[in-house]
């Protein structure tokens, strides 16, 4: 398994810390020091996944929880109404994003905001958040919006205006709870519902078309 880089000004400081509660005679500080540590790092881990099933399908941006599927506006994606599936990540959840689908990154930006909790209808209005907009090869638009948590010090993203991602490429992510934002077109087949857990690069989301 490999770990994001941004781990390491977050992990280092606690074997320091842990060796030096040793080298001055206390074992129980310098063990729960490693183990909070340990913790951290596991926090960044970075398991490979893969999708074998159609490209035309969209594959999940984030691991975490379905907490809302609901129909929306959004202009910054595009004019008319289009679908909306929210992931919540838990603390225990992989933190990394990963490219829904292929395509030319459109925009990417950064929206200033709060930290309210993540869980709440309202979070991606009020947070920080990080949208980036992916044009498809057949001019279907894909938002990917990464919205900071209660505890979520940072929004890192990865993408670039111009750029061309493949599908299941990394594309960020968020430290220490959050929530990501599919944001699909309104004729898209949403294949998942409320409370189903998804795995980023790996869970199928949505098709193009809605089924008869």
């Amino acid at each position: 398994m490999t770990f994001a880089r941004e781990s390491w000004p977050f992990v280092c400081p606690f074997p320091v810390a842990a060796a030096i509660a040793g080298a001055l005679g206390h074992p129980g500080w310098a063990a729960g020091l490693a183990l909070f540590g340990l913790a951290v790092l596991l926090f960044f881990r970075d398991p490979r996944r893969s999708y074998a099933g159609s490209p035309s399908t969209v594959i999940a941006a984030a691991d975490g929880l379905v907490t809302r599927i609901d129909e929306v506006e959004d202009l910054a994606v595009g004019p008319g109404r289009r679908q909306l599936v929210v992931t919540f990540l838990s603390v225990f959840d992989v933190h990394i994003q990963r490219m829904p689908v292929d395509g030319e990154v459109v925009s990417s930006s950064l929206k200033p905001g709060k930290k309210v909790a993540a869980f709440r209808h309202d979070a991606g209005e009020i947070n920080e958040g990080q949208l980036s907009v992916i044009r498809r090869e057949d001019g279907d638009v894909i938002g990917v919006r990464q919205i900071a948590g209660l505890f979520a010090r940072r929004v890192v993203c990865y993408l670039r205006p111009g750029e061309r991602r493949a599908r299941g490429e990394r594309m960020g992510l968020i430290k220490f709870g959050s929530r990501v934002d599919l944001i699909l077109p309104a004729d898209y087949r949403i294949l998942v519902k409320v409370g189903d857990r998804v795995r980023n690069g790996e869970t199928p989301m949505a098709e193009p078309g809605r089924s008869a």
